[in-house]
């Protein structure tokens, strides 16, 4: 019995409840058999029909049809309770071409991995120079081409800790789950990291797998995590009721 509960509401029209509750099982299995054993944390998930009372303690993760916010297709931000909670937009999935289960598996994974979205990592290759790296495990591998399959249900790629680890020479340890990566901090072809220069003044911008950072907003799965770094705590907002 793992310490995290994650509750799983479906509030979409373009998916059945038996859609989704035929999902959970394979993200359950990601959670406890893949991502567990690496990250060291692990989670019960569980499915909340329409009209349930969540339970208080829950973590949530609500799919739902289309965004409610511009450009993102799956983000984070706080249950009723206070929790966290990941939302998956599954009609603005399917109208993109990308598979709604994957979305499901990196928000839910990005969310155990840093629930608060206030870990990074400072790489500081000189005296002068700086990069802190937002801590978020899917994002530089999140192209539904470099995920895997559990029981014919698509699921994200992760990263390991060992992809925040500058130390790490090319080659010398695994990187990531489908073993894509070959390299700390290497971005594979459609993914991104959010990455602040503390010596350019520009703030938190995306890195892209061509190594150069934009501001534009992605034509692909994106969320507001990195958005939220920007904002001071008290400027969060609680979700409405999602059940």
């Amino acid at each position: 019995m793992a310490f995290i509960k994650v509750e799983i509401t479906n509030q979409s029209t373009v998916l059945t409840d038996v859609q989704v509750q035929t999902a959970i099982p394979a993200l359950q299995t990601q959670v406890h058999r893949d991502f567990a054993p690496i990250w060291g944390i692990d989670a019960d998930l569980s499915f909340l029909p329409k009209g349930t009372a969540s339970t208080p303690s829950a973590w949530m993760l609500g799919i739902f049809d289309n965004s409610d916010q511009s450009g993102a297709l799956g983000y984070h931000e706080l249950s009723p309770q206070g929790n966290p909670l990941a939302k998956v937009f599954a009609g603005s999935d399917m109208q993109v071409g990308l598979n709604w289960t994957v979305t499901a598996s990196h928000e839910l994974l990005e969310m155990m991995a840093d629930p608060s979205i206030d870990l990074t990592v400072f790489v500081q290759p000189n005296s002068s120079t700086g990069t802190i790296f937002a801590y978020e495990v899917c994002d530089s591998c999140e192209s539904d081409s470099f995920g895997y399959s559990i029981n014919g249900i698509a699921v994200s790629d992760f990263v390991f800790p060992s992809w925040f680890e500058s130390f790490r020479s090319a080659g010398s340890t695994q990187f990531d789950y489908a073993n894509k990566i070959t390299k700390p901090f290497e971005i594979l072809s459609g993914g991104y990291i959010g990455a602040f220069d503390v010596t350019s003044g520009s703030g938190w911008q995306q890195i892209t797998s061509t190594g150069m950072p934009t501001k534009e907003a992605f034509k692909v799965r994106m969320d507001s995590r990195m958005e939220r770094r920007k904002l001071p705590r008290d400027k969060w907002r609680r979700s409405s009721p999602i059940s």
